[in-house]
């Protein structure tokens, strides 16, 4: 969300601090910060909000309350301190048909305005936030929606019809196939009509049952302001946060207004919201307030959390007293009474994220200062039992290490399997795995390329998962699974990768102690490995865990490799040691690795073989830059007197 320092400076008084350190604030305490820019005399922080405070903290006014939480200062300027005083209306008519889907609606009249440009200081107000200004009645409702988080729409009187002297609304779900016509999307000409699934929530005209408007989303055509009006209502209301943000993403309408609706800002904002706009409108556009018709069916209090000064010292890691922690969060503007064993704590009625006791800890944590939060280690536990299936799991990992097997963790989910997912994460993860067999096979493939880049004779990689099957009579059953496969070569399976298996599984079944049963196919051994584990006794300690020394990471390079093969004839006496050192020094950086791959002597002679293997880390290499060096490696080859085969 952007962020006017010259407004948050209205709300803070002489306590605003400069951009820079509002920025440092909260980065270091609440919301991670896009950027700061200077835009026409303002400086415009980009604030990402986290869905946890956006009920609150979508809002000029959330967003200075929350600077001075964290200053520890109180703000100059609150329009949510005092109780707003609205003149009840008997001209206006509420029905709520669904009062769980809205549980609030009001509606404003102001007579007598004239709609014209906006002054200038709510222009540029807007404008620093991206905003196109379009008249000073809605240019109105977005300056209170930005100021204070509630969305407002604007309708003009005249020509919303009057039923027996009554302004007529009504809030019903849509029926299907019902359609309805909307504003222009910003940027846009001509209004956008949609067609209801029956889902949607609407705003209606109660007389006519005529929609006005998509509720929490965006409104309608219907009885829109314009040059000539001079009588208007204004609704503020609150819309149902998960049907809001179901109906705004199935039609591709995620504004501003919709996002602050699907975040549950506080049921009682509405009538702080109409009180801002109607000194704003009579201060820009005139008119007489004539009075406020407001439908509260179904209010929402925040709830009495007990926090545990033991378990928030315990989460955080911290010490803090009693003291503190009331100090703190009263802060923060929440009630606290202090009970002894616990803390009675209740938030403030415009933040409708603290309901737990992690809640309001959390609050604590992020206010005090997670940079002062000291490392310790901690005590050690002794262990009452051990975890079979870990203890065995790592004694398999060890002994398929120390063969020269990598560990993979594969995707539990496939594209087609046994078991169908209801809701598909994507289309390619439809269904649960029931083996490990079909994914190994896929990882034998993908790295068989890179046997040379690695300096390997071959790929041999296992994998320990849990796999999916179906229970007889229905359900499902899962299980763990030991996976391991081998590629000799690149072109696919061979009798070979099953020997080297066999000896791996052998090699296994000694470090357990126990005979398993395998089911070898095409270079890949799979068992259930918790049956295996089911069968040995139960540990009573866990291995030790040796740390390697002299391990380092280093990036891996992006971009494809290239190999070249060199064989030649060496002189007397040369080691294969001296001559790989010799092919390093001439072929240089971009030579990642050499393998001495033959050896053999012949009438007197030896041969070495090497296979060079090339790569950049910033580019793909071309066969003319390879061939370049390899050029130079025949020459230094000849220059020793050493004759390539």
């Amino acid at each position: 969300m952007l962020v006017s320092h010259n407004w948050l400076k209205e709300f803070l008084g002489e306590n605003a601090p400069d951009a820079q350190k509002i920025a440092d604030l909260l980065t270091f305490h609440a919301f991670e910060i896009e950027g700061v820019e200077q835009v026409d005399g303002d400086t415009v922080i980009d604030v990402d909000v986290l869905p946890n405070r956006s009920s609150d903290c979508l809002s000029h006014r959330g967003i200075a309350r929350e600077i001075a939480t964290l200053t520890n200062t109180t703000l100059a300027h609150d329009p949510l301190a005092s109780t707003p005083q609205l003149v009840p209306s008997d001209a206006i008519s509420i029905e709520i048909a669904d009062t769980h889907a809205c549980p609030r609606f009001s509606a404003s009249l102001i007579s007598d305005i004239k709609v014209q440009p906006s002054p200038q200081w709510l222009q540029q107000r807007l404008q620093a936030l991206g905003q196109r200004p379009i008249n000073n009645i809605v240019d109105a409702t977005n300056y209170v929606m930005y100021a204070l988080g509630q969305p407002l729409h604007a309708y003009d009187a005249d020509l919303f019809p009057q039923v027996d002297g009554k302004w007529r609304f009504g809030v019903r779900f849509a029926k299907e196939g019902e359609k309805v016509s909307l504003i222009a999307e910003s940027g846009k000409d001509e209004d956008r009509i949609v067609e209801m699934r029956g889902t949607e929530l609407l705003i209606v005209d109660d007389s006519s049952q005529t929609p006005i408007g998509l509720a929490g989303v965006k409104g309608g055509r219907f009885a829109g302001v314009h040059e000539g009006s001079t009588k208007i209502l204004i609704e503020a209301a609150h819309f149902d946060p998960v049907l809001t943000r179901k109906t705004a993403r199935r039609l591709g309408i995620v504004i501003d207004a919709s996002k602050r609706f699907e975040n549950e800002p506080s049921r009682d904002l509405p009538s702080y919201a109409q009180q801002e706009i109607i000194k704003l409108i009579l201060d820009i556009a005139g008119g007489t307030y004539e009075g406020t018709a407001d439908l509260y069916v179904e209010k929402k209090e925040n709830p009495t959390v007990r926090v545990r000064p033991q378990k928030v010292n315990a989460l955080l890691g911290l010490s803090l007293s009693v003291e503190e922690m009331v100090s703190i969060l009263t802060r923060a503007g929440i009630t606290v009474i202090d009970e002894e064993d616990a803390l009675s704590c209740v938030g403030p009625w415009e933040r409708t994220d603290l309901n737990i006791e992690a809640d309001f800890i959390e609050e604590i944590g992020r206010i005090y200062g997670y940079d002062k939060v000291q490392s310790v280690l901690p005590q050690k536990v002794p262990l009452t039992e051990c975890n079979p299936q870990h203890v065995y799991s790592q004694k398999v990992r060890k002994v398929l290490i120390s063969l020269g097997f990598s560990e993979v963790i594969t995707s539990s989910f496939r594209k087609k399997d046994k078991i169908k997912l209801r809701n598909a994460l994507a289309s390619d993860k439809g269904c649960l795995r029931s083996a490990l067999h079909k994914n190994i096979l896929e990882v034998l493939d993908k790295n068989a390329g890179f046997v040379d880049l690695l300096g390997a004779k071959d790929t041999r990689v296992f994998e320990i998962g849990t796999v999916f099957t179906k229970r007889e009579g229905g359900g499902i059953d899962e299980h763990l699974s030991l996976a391991l496969g081998v590629r000799i070569k690149q072109s696919g399976h061979t009798p070979k990768d099953d020997a080297l298996l066999r000896e791996a599984c052998s090699a296994v079944e000694n470090a357990l102690g126990v005979t398993i049963e395998w089911d070898i196919h095409r270079g890949v051994a799979e068992t259930n490995l918790s049956d295996v584990i089911a069968q040995l006794p139960t540990p009573d300690a866990y291995e030790p865990v040796t740390s390697s020394s002299g391990v380092t990471y280093e990036p891996f390079s992006h971009f494809q490799h290239m190999t070249r093969d060199i064989a030649f004839w060496v002189s007397q006496g040369v080691t294969p040691e001296e001559a790989q050192q010799l092919l390093r020094d001439i072929a240089g950086d971009l030579c990642v690795r050499i393998t001495h791959v033959d050896e053999f002597t012949k009438d007197g002679r030896t041969s070495f073989a090497f296979r060079l293997v090339f790569q950049a880390s910033d580019r793909t290499l071309t066969d003319q830059e390879v061939n370049t060096i390899m050029d130079r490696v025949y020459t230094a080859a000849k220059e020793q007197g050493w004759e390539t085969r």
